[in-house]
């Protein structure tokens, strides 16, 4: 019996499989030039490098449960656990499917089984003019009883942040329906767990006005639909997940509904919110995460990803 649940969220950037592996056309297309040189040896790297901080978490246990993201197929997600099992002996179980993404990189889960079964998954689709990534949720019985994971990588800045901001608030606007209608079908008493990398900040108006996520826990008590988003003590501090042109940003977040809150879900927060893994990763400045890098001129063996992961723990 266990009375703590660890839970993590992590942007692992460009884990792709290798050169050589079978990918639909058009992905092929839009990352081969990114893609060359990226062979057993570099991958067997960035998948020891992920592994470390990974195994890092939960003092050296690593996560229960870790949502992941910029996955690119479930191979990929095979050979983590793998190394994982090696540094640290903990098996990992994967919830994963493929996404309609230009590049082709998912969102995805690994869990310890012993602790969690991934009972139902569901891809909710955000509609736009292109594809894109759709939110993941993994219904997972613990303890015979639901609690629901909703991993998400919100459509990126890279056309400018107001000009891509449409996209996120229709991400936003996705993530809040399928929330009213989980709460229907299981319950006002289900525990709901929203983390993932939003390319949005906890004041942003996709996460505020369109995913209805608010730092107010009394306004989460008196309403059902709105989430508590358990980033804000960070964001007060200064700190973030991520830095883009020397700036720190808190894209990754972790986000809970009214029954974790008045701990109606069987949990409850066990302590604030965390940024993990900053003495691993970050760079030499201390300004921001070290990345591993993807394209063949910006590879560093001894980096990792350009975004530290974040955690809660739950407390029976």
């Amino acid at each position: 019996m266990f009375n703590e649940l660890f839970l993590a969220f992590w942007n692992v950037e460009n884990l792709f499989d290798t050169e050589t592996a079978e990918r639909p056309g058009k992905i092929k297309q839009m990352i081969e030039k990114d893609i060359v040189g990226w062979d057993t040896a570099m991958l067997a790297v960035k998948l020891k490098q992920l592994s470390k901080v990974i195994s890092s978490m939960n003092s050296g246990k690593g996560p229960d449960i870790l949502g992941l993201c910029e996955i690119e197929n479930r191979n990929v997600l095979v050979k983590l656990t793998e190394q994982i099992r090696k540094d640290i002996g903990r098996s990992y179980s994967i919830a994963h499917a493929d996404t309609s993404d230009n590049r082709g990189i998912d969102v995805a889960f690994i869990y310890d089984s012993t602790i969690a079964t991934a009972s139902e998954m569901f891809q909710h689709w955000v509609v736009k003019r292109y594809p894109t990534r759709e939110l993941f949720q993994v219904n997972f019985i613990i303890d015979k009883k639901t609690l629901v994971l909703i991993g998400n990588h919100w459509p990126s800045r890279t056309s400018g942040q107001y000009e891509s901001e449409p996209y996120r608030m229709m991400a936003g606007e996705t993530l809040s329906y399928w929330i009213e209608q989980i709460q229907v079908k299981l319950g006002d008493d289900v525990g709901i767990i929203v983390m993932g990398d939003f390319n949005d900040e906890p004041f942003n108006r996709s996460i505020t006005e369109y995913a209805l996520a608010t730092n107010n826990s009394q306004s989460v008590l008196n309403q059902q639909d709105l989430l508590l988003n358990l980033m804000w003590p960070i964001l007060a501090s200064g700190l973030g997940s991520h830095v883009y042109n020397g700036r720190w940003n808190l894209l990754d977040q972790i986000m809970v509904n009214r029954a974790v809150v008045n701990r109606a879900s069987g949990w409850r927060l066990s302590a604030a919110p965390r940024i993990e893994a900053t003495k691993i990763m970050s760079r030499s400045d201390g300004v921001g995460p070290r990345r591993f890098g993807f394209k063949p001129k910006e590879r560093d063996k001894d980096g990792f990803s350009d975004h530290y992961p974040v955690s809660i723990t739950l407390k029976k």
